[in-house]
């Protein structure tokens, strides 16, 4: 690999660099509506991972667009995590992937050898989604920022919303948490080797198997697991409405982001998310450690479904033997006095 001049690090790289999700809200709520438009079947009013617009009965395309700066020192690296986060909406969405477009913002003086490895690091991943790279735009700025914007293909009537959960469904998790934790170790010198390459293979790696595995059952809701955390993701899919139950020794977790919790290495996003969440969170004798990783936040995480009970465990079972560290972390109960209540 080309490697004449090391990427600088922003303050925050990945999914850490994202706008908190109380900001966010505050801004698209005030934002003029339009008229209603009866094929537009999600949109950002119900802060879905895509949106998606009806074109016949039968096929809808679902659009997305991510980019962040990067959170490792590889180029190549990087561009695959960018490239497999963004893909990662569509098939949260229970979509396919058809088209990518490049966003690009690097330094003019920067060497151009890095570029291209970021390119080639998102390219090969949109092949291995079944996509095609269309084009893409790019621009002069003052730090390194990759991603892509994806569109894909779903039927309108088997799409997954991340809202449409039922008291009584089993919640299922495909990848394990605490990439933020330990890229933020990493960054500086405290992350082992082997912690390293587990978080690396985590956010490398697509949810394209998982999501096809979820057609074989009765998912009545699916998002993945970005930068506010998988407790900011399980307040977006209760709606207002539901009340969950999470079980924190079933949830899968990379072994060494707890330590790395416990000395603080931790980041500024993780801080938003538990100030915008934690009235909505009851932690039932949860240690300190326990409580940052649900709260912290993923770069290219794991999809959260919510299945069918009957089915979940065979469900988890054959995403298990597809290789995915996958686990039933809880369930999905009427609407309690706390939202969302860990034990």
């Amino acid at each position: 690999m080309i490697m004449s001049e090391k990427i600088i690090f922003c303050k925050g790289g990945g999914c850490t660099a994202k706008l908190g999700a109380g900001v966010l809200s505050r801004i698209l709520d005030r934002l003029p509506k339009g008229e209603t438009d009866e094929n537009l079947l999600v949109g950002y009013d119900s802060r879905d991972d895509a949106a998606v617009y009806r074109i016949s009965d039968d096929t809808a395309f679902v659009q997305t667009l991510d980019f962040f700066p990067p959170m490792v020192e590889d180029p190549y690296i990087f561009g695959q995590i960018a490239a497999a986060n963004a893909l990662s909406d569509i098939f949260a969405m229970g979509g396919e992937v058809k088209t990518a477009l490049n966003i690009v913002c690097f330094p003019e003086d920067m060497d151009l050898n890095i570029l291209g490895e970021i390119m080639r690091g998102g390219s090969e991943k949109v092949t291995e989604a079944g996509g095609v790279l269309a084009g893409g735009h790019s621009i002069a700025d003052g730090g390194v920022k990759y991603g892509l914007s994806v569109t894909g293909f779903v039927d309108p009537k088997r799409m997954y919303a991340n809202n449409k959960g039922r008291p009584g469904d089993v919640l299922i998790l495909t990848k394990k948490l605490g990439v933020g934790i330990i890229c933020t170790a990493n960054r500086i010198n405290e992350a082992s080797e082997r912690a390293m390459n587990e978080a690396v293979a985590s956010m490398t790696a697509l949810n394209k198997k998982a999501s096809e595995i979820c057609r074989n059952y009765d998912v009545h809701a699916c998002t993945d697991v970005t930068g506010f955390g998988l407790l900011g993701h399980l307040h977006e899919m209760m709606d207002k409405r539901l009340s969950c139950e999470i079980r924190a020794e079933q949830v899968p977790v990379i072994p060494e982001a707890f330590p790395y919790a416990d000395e603080f290495y931790l980041t500024a996003a993780a801080q938003k998310n538990r100030n915008h969440l934690e009235e909505f969170v009851k932690f039932e004798n949860i240690p300190f450690a326990m409580e940052e990783v649900l709260y912290d936040p993923q770069t290219s995480g794991g999809l959260l479904i919510a299945a069918e009970p009957s089915q979940a465990e065979e469900m988890a079972e054959e995403l298990r033997l597809a290789g995915l560290p996958a686990a039933v972390i809880g369930k999905i109960t009427e609407k309690r006095d706390a939202e969302i209540i860990v034990s």
